[in-house]
């Protein structure tokens, strides 16, 4: 059988001429609404009558207050009506934020335009439907969930500022010492509000924050989230925590616009100290003792950053440490002493150069800021793998699990001695007796664990580990300038490689690596 081919004619193309239409929204102020309609009628009446190929179809405008519901927009819905109807190529928009501001009803709609054939062009953000591809229509999806967390945010920080001018604002998370009564009030715990007075007049004793730590942990002093240990840097946030006084400054930091970072407010916005917000664990002079204090312990302000480098700088190429310069800028830098002496005693220098010293703390706050986001994923690990072997080597030592359980029971039994004295239901002396025996007994019962451990590697790295991370959960959610105090408690040392990489060497023996980003003077 033979085969029959019938050739089709082409039929007339589509004209070459696109029927464009335009959505806006409008002021819903009425002496501004005719103005700025008027105005946009006119703007993309000469756009379009401009542009050769082009036709208005018509102009689709909704008052602004209603941009988040499209059940609400009659134009925008007169619009899609009338690209189902075949009347419409093209439609501009002045960005995404006007033709929606809620991700899926603008999402839902684009794909039906697509569907129906209808392009879209959103001129501040410069994306034409008609080229989308699938990853482009991500960054649509993106540029939405922006707009909708922008103006949720600015809601949430509207919100807050009202309540910080009328004196309510509490934090959500009440610190050590308070717990949240309802009703936007604090009231004091007992029993954490007597750590909290132990510290303060520790402090003015002459104690330091690390010696209060560890006194703390000998103690057995309960944690409020039940948190392995206490480590000198919370001790320090409690120190200048004026919310023991039982007043509160809010707005000590803010957010920057997109995309969000918690700064510190040094000026910039309206800061709020509200008097008697809450019952007081402490007075007011021994927080102003302690703030003194505290000034006097520090470096001084013409050389704030002096000492947090030294010893831990080497050369990740010689293995020689780095000592501290000033150049002829007044900048300081740390230089490998092997480049230096290399030259000296012939030996050849070594090819590391000189590190500025704000490049190596703005490296160091880059770290901090992706363990501080990602520690489930990059710390977590590695201290799970840490905390399985240490397991094992304990469950084959029997003396090792006789003493952990000896350890727990006074420590428990500590716990319940101090909320007894507390609560005044036991003689003070008596109290302080007794916690002077149970001391003795931990102190004791630890050094047994040590020498019981004193091979065990895993064990010592996973506690240095596991002290890390509970200085990340402590720490700042976003640090925007560099903090000695947690840098201290973090960094033990900090390899310089050749090829500009800092490698940040953790308690616990985990290694960061961060690229040195040389920022302009």
């Amino acid at each position: 059988m033979s085969k029959n081919i019938t050739i089709i004619p082409p039929s007339e193309g589509r004209s070459d001429t696109l029927r464009v239409a335009a959505y806006c929204r409008v002021s819903t102020a009425l002496e501004e609404q005719e103005s700025s309609y008027a105005s946009q009628i006119r703007s993309y009446t000469e756009l379009i009558s401009q542009h050769e190929g082009w036709e208005l179809v018509d102009i689709y405008a909704d008052e602004a207050a209603s941009g988040t519901k499209t059940d609400k927009r009659e134009d925008f819905n007169r619009l899609l009506a009338d690209c189902r109807k075949g009347k419409i190529d093209r439609v501009l928009v002045k960005s995404i934020s006007r033709f929606s501001r809620n991700t899926k009803d603008c999402l839902a709609a684009l794909r039906e335009l697509m569907r129906l054939g209808v392009t879209v062009q959103f001129e501040k953000e410069n994306i034409d439907t008609g080229t989308l591809t699938t990853e482009l229509m991500v960054s649509v999806s993106g540029s939405l969930a922006q707009q909708e967390s922008m103006s949720i945010s600015q809601n949430i920080r509207m919100g807050y500022r009202r309540r910080m001018e009328r004196g309510e604002f509490i934090a959500s998370s009440p610190p050590y010492g308070y717990r949240n009564a309802g009703g936007g009030r604090l009231e004091i715990v007992p029993e954490e509000a007597e750590v909290i007075r132990w510290v303060f007049e520790s402090y003015l004793n002459g104690q330091g924050i690390v010696a209060i730590a560890e006194e703390m942990n000998r103690r057995g002093v309960p944690k409020k989230h039940g948190e392995a240990a206490w480590i000198p840097y919370a001790v320090a946030c409690w120190l200048r925590n004026e919310k023991y006084t039982g007043n509160t400054l809010c707005q000590k930091t803010f957010t920057t616009g997109f995309p969000y970072i918690s700064v510190k407010n040094r000026g910039e916005v309206d800061q709020f100290y509200i008097e008697n917000s809450h019952p007081a664990i402490i007075s007011q002079e021994i927080f102003d003792k302690v703030q003194a204090l505290r000034k006097k312990k520090k470096a001084p302000a013409s050389a704030p950053s002096k000492f947090p480098l030294t010893r831990k700088m080497i050369c990740g190429k010689c293995g020689a440490t780095f000592y501290r310069t000033v150049d002829r800028h007044g900048a300081n830098n740390w230089v490998c002493s092997g480049h230096k002496d290399g030259n000296r005693n012939g030996k050849g220098a070594c090819p590391n150069l000189s590190v500025r010293e704000r490049d190596i703390y703005t490296a160091f706050i880059r770290m901090y800021n992706k363990l501080r986001l990602h520690e489930g994923i990059i710390l977590r690990p590695a201290l799970d793998q840490m905390e399985a072997l240490e397991s094992a080597v304990q469950r084959e030592n029997p003396a090792m699990l006789e003493v952990n359980r000896a350890i727990a029971q006074a420590t428990e039994q500590n716990y319940k001695i101090s909320k007894l004295r507390a609560s005044g239901l036991l003689d003070a002396d008596a109290c302080a007796a007794k916690l002077a025996t149970l001391d003795a007994q931990l102190t004791q019962l630890r050094a047994k664990r040590r020498r019981l451990l004193r091979n065990d590697d895993i064990s010592e790295m996973a506690d240095a580990l596991r002290q890390t991370v509970e200085t990340l959960h402590q720490g700042p959610e976003q640090m925007d300038e560099f903090d000695e105090e947690l840098f201290n408690e973090m960094v033990e040392k900090i390899a310089v490689d050749i090829d500009h990489v800092l490698r940040f060497r953790l308690r616990g023996g985990f290694d960061v690596a961060e690229p040195l980003w040389r920022e302009s003077r």
